[in-house]
């Protein structure tokens, strides 16, 4: 009787050995970290929405920024298992130093515009209204501000922008708190700025415009999840939430 409760004892002790060194928990979900351009924010929340109805064992979790700050910290080594930048020249930084699982997707596209405060204190018509008002922009290194020289350039327009700023998310802010007459975004800027800013036309916006790519990052331990996620940006339902929030879709 006694070796049998001895048995026991070490099929039991066995059993639960197994059952503590089995792993993670079949129920976890997988955390995704995707870094994206600050001018995504609000629609990748949405999209993210839709992605976890149809894996529901995935969660993503988002870090929002300017596409060159967010190319700066997976270049330094920040954990991150995919980048979606609001440009492509941004992107080409990660894909020239082989630091990307595959070739980037694009996924959307955005159009610039101007911003001006609520009732457009400053009465600004047209892009030839800039002289003498408070204009600002993003700066040259930021994907928005890079698009920003470039129309300026195409249409011979002289900016003499106050202030630069590292993401549109920031000359978004500082034209709704009115510190400024105007400022240069894009057109979903001005749809996410919950009425707190008007839109005016932008004269020759429709020659500059900013294609959004997304890829897996090469140092991503979910490689597999990160491939569905950037696919999903395709999705019919990922376009149709893009299309609501102002983007084109290629």
């Amino acid at each position: 009787m006694k070796h049998l409760s001895a048995a026991c004892i070490v099929a039991l002790l066995t059993l639960t050995a197994c059952s503590t060194g089995s792993g993670s928990d079949p129920g976890q979900k997988t955390t995704l970290s995707v870094f994206a351009a600050a001018s995504l924010t609000e629609v990748f929340d949405d999209v993210a929405e839709e992605f976890n109805r149809t894996e529901p064992d995935l969660e993503v979790k988002f870090s929002f920024a300017g596409s060159s700050d967010l190319v700066s910290q997976i270049s330094e080594g920040a954990p991150a298992d995919v980048i979606a930048t609001a440009d492509e020249s941004t992107m080409n930084t990660l894909n020239g130093d082989d630091l990307l699982a595959g070739a980037p997707q694009i996924f959307a596209l955005n159009t610039l515009t101007l911003a001006v405060p609520k009732g457009n204190p400053g009465n600004i018509a047209s892009s030839k209204d800039f002289t003498g008002k408070d204009l600002v922009v993003c700066a040259p290194q930021v994907p928005c501000g890079a698009a920003t020289e470039k129309w300026a350039q195409h249409n011979a327009v002289a900016l003499e922008p106050v202030s630069e700023e590292n993401s549109v998310t920031d000359v978004l802010g500082k034209v709704s708190a009115g510190q400024a007459d105007a400022g240069i975004v894009y057109v979903t800027d001005v749809a996410r700025g919950n009425g707190d800013v008007e839109q005016v036309a932008l004269d020759g916006a429709d020659k500059v415009i900013n294609k959004y790519p997304a890829a897996t990052v090469g140092s991503s331990e979910n490689q597999e999840a990160a491939d569905e996620f950037v696919s999903f940006l395709k999705s019919d339902e990922a376009i149709e939430l893009f299309d609501a929030a102002g983007f084109l879709t290629p």
